[in-house]
């Protein structure tokens, strides 16, 4: 069986990212991510010597590739009529306000 997660894993991800997490909150997330490991775990004894990898799921069939448009070389918008329109930017970018806090 995969190695099991911890309240003190969970706490110290929340706390890289950033995030809040209640006691409920924190316990139900060790709850999901064992059961998220367990369920890999399951999978991991699947025998798949006779699958092919692939890198894209599109190696399944050929005719999905047929359906996709052509790579072509297109114009794009024209960037003084586009900043024209935007709230705020210095003529070259678009200026947004900041998101993150620290």
């Amino acid at each position: 069986m995969a190695e099991k997660v911890t309240l003190q894993d969970v706490e110290r991800v929340a706390e890289l990212a950033h995030l809040e997490l209640s006691p409920d909150e924190s316990s139900s997330m060790v709850r999901d991510l064992n059961s998220i490991l367990e369920y890999v775990a399951q999978l991991s004894e699947l025998n798949t010597e006779s699958v092919v990898p692939l890198a894209q799921v599109t190696e399944l069939e050929s005719s999905v590739a047929a359906d996709l448009r052509e790579d072509a070389i297109r114009p794009s918008l024209n960037r003084t009529a586009v900043m024209a329109e935007a709230p705020e930017t210095d003529q070259a970018f678009f200026k947004v306000p900041k998101v993150i806090e620290r």
